[in-house]
């Protein structure tokens, strides 16, 4: 082991972040560039963009647990969650190398719909983020002891994850979304791969006493957790697949959503969603080591996500009010970006203090179904309702109320017994 990771210093901290800095990068250039290049390129209409995002959902549900569940107990390849990490970020990337490129796969293959070729690859693509997400933020729990060191852990995460998410957006803004895809190909490999030669895993995962037998759960508290973290996402998912027919209608009047915009036109689009993402990711990524972590040592981390969270449904309805110009909706996602800062980095280490550290695999699983089933009801439900309706303010106002029930939900959720002790005395 590396003396950097026997002492947690902020190297270490930075280089952990690594993996999960990748599958965010490729999760941002999914968010910017999936629903806009399967309707501006092949021509998808509301719902058919909703059934190419249901499709890594879907797999998620299986995925996640699955994969969460096998990493907590074998070993190979040096590593419980190395092997994921790797199979996972290999495939990440050769699907953003898919993506712009459905259309020469078809031609290719001489067969199959187009919806069908591009759901494949979607699928695949999200499943291999999928099988890399738990490993990268498990692998966090395994190196870290609880408290101020796992939190600290898990919001260096997210600065360092968040940090490449405004990166990614500003490439998409400066050179256009195509140069961005081809972009996280070589950074998504890179960041998966690299930081697995310098990080050891424990080969034993260490208990506490309270933990003997691995039956530390605390279900009744995982249970709020799971229901407020599921309606955070149903307001964030629904910003993320539907804003670009928020911004066709309310910056561009656009009516008919599959008519087919001048290229420049369709730039434009791209550029204000880029630019709209950056900003939600540069206050995300600023945020959590320099603000948040700072703030739950004084106030607990649940009363903190509380308070961003319902900082983000107020966002949401300044969308409503000002959302009509790009400086309205970017001013709005200034400050919706105080909520997703803490709804990408605390939930985890809220969630980890509630597990068995020998199960934290399965139960990172378990609580990416919070996640997952939005989408689903995100992709699978609201499009239809999104469609039959003519103005899309709905889009924001689904997404303010359900962010608004999320935060109410974490006020229910208590505070873990460890953290009342270790960090806010």
């Amino acid at each position: 082991m590396l003396r950097m990771q026997k002492k947690l210093t902020n190297l270490f901290y930075a280089i952990l972040s690594l993996p999960a800095t990748a599958m965010g990068f490729a999760l941002s250039i999914q968010i910017a560039t999936l629903s806009w290049i399967m309707n501006t390129k092949y021509g998808f209409n509301i719902h058919e963009v909703g059934i190419v995002w249901a499709a890594g959902p879907l797999a998620g549900i299986i995925g996640q647990p699955l994969v969460g569940f096998i990493s907590d107990k074998l070993w190979f390849w040096g590593g419980r969650r190395r092997p994921f990490i790797i199979m996972g970020g290999t495939l990440a990337a050769l699907m953003l190398l898919a993506l712009p490129n459905i259309d020469k796969i078809h031609d290719f293959l001489g067969f199959g719909s187009l919806i069908v070729i591009a759901t494949a690859v979607a699928l695949t693509f999200d499943l291999s983020i999928n099988i890399s997400f738990n490993p990268t933020r498990s692998i966090i729990a395994d190196v870290t002891p609880e408290g101020n060191a796992r939190t600290k852990g898990y919001t260096w995460m997210q600065t360092i994850s968040g940090t490449f998410g405004v990166l990614a957006y500003a490439i998409g803004a400066i050179w256009g979304n195509y140069f961005l895809i081809y972009f996280g190909v070589f950074l998504v490999l890179a960041f998966s791969l690299l930081p697995l030669l310098v990080i050891e895993e424990p080969r034993e995962l260490k208990t506490t006493d309270n933990e003997e037998g691995g039956n530390k759960t605390n279900w009744k508290n995982l249970w709020r957790i799971y229901f407020a973290n599921a309606f955070s996402w149903l307001g964030v998912q629904t910003m993320f697949v539907y804003i670009i027919i928020f911004i066709k209608q309310k910056m561009f009047g656009v009516t008919d959503f599959q008519a087919k915009l001048p290229s420049n036109v369709n730039a434009q689009i791209g550029q204000i969603i880029s630019i709209s993402f950056l900003i939600l990711n540069a206050v995300g990524a600023l945020l959590p080591a320099f603000v948040l972590e700072p703030i739950t040592e004084k106030i607990g981390r649940v009363k903190t996500h509380f308070l961003a969270v319902g900082v983000m449904a107020v966002a949401y309805v300044g969308v409503i009010i000002f959302g009509s110009s790009p400086t309205g909706m970017y001013f709005a996602m200034g400050v919706a970006g105080i909520g997703w800062a803490a709804i990408v980095s605390l939930p985890f280490a809220i969630m980890s203090e509630n597990v068995a550290k020998g199960k934290m695999g399965y139960f990172m699983g378990i609580f990416n179904l919070s996640i997952v089933l939005p989408q689903l009801i995100v992709s699978l439900v609201f499009g239809f309702v999104i469609q039959s309706v003519s103005d899309k303010n709905l889009i924001f106002i689904i997404s303010a109320v359900s962010v608004a029930i999320s935060a109410f939900l974490w006020a229910l959720v208590k505070e873990s017994k460890f953290i009342e002790k270790e960090d806010l005395q």
